[in-house]
């Protein structure tokens, strides 16, 4: 019962948010403009299905692309990063103080260099997911315990055999747990470079439908966008689950 309860939990609590979305814009006649009802946006969608598809496709992939970019340059930076503790205490800082700078004001760089279309969206999806996927996988690496590396030295193996063997299959839980965070990320970045400098895709789609006052067809694709996230995040969370299953289990077991 209570398996079957968690499992409906999810699309109960959703069903039971647009239902009292719904009632609120009835009840006090919100100005659609302000806040279309759910029942405006699903009419949307089903009006408009062919055109938020295509750009719903153009934003997953141009994502995706950037997603992976983040992927493999943040793992490789994370292993780096963390193979020193001189080289993780120098690159930090830098790190830390790229990640703080907007990544909306890269935007308008970027279309200087690369013009408008997709590759501003591929680049900033890259650059705002890196982050999180480069400190997890670092972290894994800094904080393995200096007892245990002492005690494989000990016993002949070197630095690149206690990488290789014990410090990365450590940072697998560190790793998997950043790419749910990193990927809903990848879409922000993606939507803010489509909301400013694009020709396609489900930002700028919704700054078109704004400029027209399609209030209903902008909230269609924030659903759309938050489908897609949630999608992601949903197979990575499979993902994680399938590759650290025994860091799941040894908790399940401390807990108990």
């Amino acid at each position: 019962m209570n398996t079957t309860l968690e499992k409906l939990a999810p699309w109960l609590f959703t069903i039971g948010l647009f239902v009292i979305w719904e009632a609120a814009c009835r009840i006090f006649r919100i100005d659609p403009f302000v806040l279309p009802a759910p029942s405006a946006a699903f009419a949307a969608i089903a009006q408009y299905w062919r055109p938020l598809l295509r750009h719903s496709f153009v934003t997953l992939w141009t994502t995706m692309a950037g997603f992976a970019i983040a992927v493999a340059f943040g793992i490789v930076l994370g292993l780096i990063v963390g193979w020193s503790r001189t080289i993780y205490r120098g690159l930090y800082p830098v790190m830390v103080g790229f990640n703080s700078i907007p990544k909306v004001a890269i935007v308008p760089i970027l279309v200087v260099w690369f013009g408008i279309g997709e590759v501003p969206a591929i680049l900033t999806a890259f650059l705002i997911s890196f982050f999180p996927i480069v400190v997890n996988v670092a972290t894994g690496l800094a904080t393995m315990e200096p007892e245990l590396e002492d005690v494989l030295r000990a016993l002949g193996a070197r630095k690149l055999d206690i990488m290789l063997k014990v410090g990365i299959p450590r940072t697998q839980p560190y790793l998997f747990g950043s790419l749910k965070v990193a990927i809903t990320l990848a879409f922000v970045g993606t939507v803010v470079s489509e909301t400013i400098a694009a020709n396609a895709g489900l930002g700028f789609l919704m700054v078109q439908a704004g400029s027209n006052f399609q209030m209903p067809l902008v909230f269609a694709g924030l659903l759309l966008l938050a489908v897609e996230g949630i999608a992601m995040y949903a197979v990575f969370a499979y993902v994680e689950v399938y590759f650290t299953g025994w860091a799941f289990r040894s908790s399940m077991s401390a807990a108990a």
